[in-house]
């Protein structure tokens, strides 16, 4: 696993104490370890609390990868949303501010970026299926935006859902390579993505 990761932590504080800190020392655990490597044991001694106190909050592995997940899908979602109603202009603007937050997402949370795109395989059932809800509300942002452009003409793209699902990965592959002693900031790394999915997207000149 990579282990580069922005200093900013995934996880504020919550309401229940304790809870920050194993989050955020699973966090880390599933990033430097991968989910099958990480123990629970760890993630405790990681956090500063007991095994058993860790059991109270998180009944299993999996349960704590899923809230790890859901709660960086979360921000995504909020960062990507906000980006988008604040420009409140026409599809091409929405989609460059669009695919903006969601790479500086994934510059602030690096780990957790690239935990939710390589040990997501291990979660089943429920907690599976709420992660993957949670991923296709922010996928859909990105669906409507490019769908909306290509049905006005100003996208000539002829596989519109193909382009949408393509930007996203695009986005959050970012997180596997990505380091911040690279030639590019933060925010030109954001502006150059968001010229990219522009371009994939085919739109017509002069927007």
């Amino acid at each position: 696993m990579n282990s580069r990761s922005s200093s900013v932590a995934l996880i504020g504080e919550t309401g229940r104490r304790n809870e920050a800190p194993i989050l955020n020392a699973a966090l880390v655990a599933f990033g430097e370890e991968g989910f099958n490597g990480a123990s629970m044991r760890e993630v405790a001694k990681r956090a500063g609390t007991s095994l058993s106190n860790l059991y109270n909050y998180f009944p299993s592995k999996a349960h704590l990868l899923a809230e790890l997940l859901r709660r960086a899908n979360d921000e995504l979602l909020d960062r990507t949303s906000r980006a988008v109603e604040r420009i409140g202009d026409g599809p091409a603007a929405r989609l460059r501010e669009a695919v903006k937050a969601y790479v500086e997402f994934v510059v602030d949370h690096q780990l957790a970026a690239l935990v939710a795109i390589s040990e997501v395989r291990y979660l089943q059932g429920e907690n599976r299926d709420q992660v993957v809800r949670a991923r296709d509300r922010t996928q859909a942002i990105f669906d409507e935006i490019v769908a909306e452009g290509a049905a006005s003409g100003l996208f000539a793209t002829p596989y519109p859902q193909d382009a949408a699902r393509n930007i996203v990965t695009m986005c959050s592959a970012i997180s596997t390579w990505y380091h911040d002693t690279g030639r590019l900031s933060r925010e030109d790394l954001a502006q150059q993505h968001a010229h990219y999915a522009l371009a994939l997207v085919e739109t017509r000149p002069g927007h």
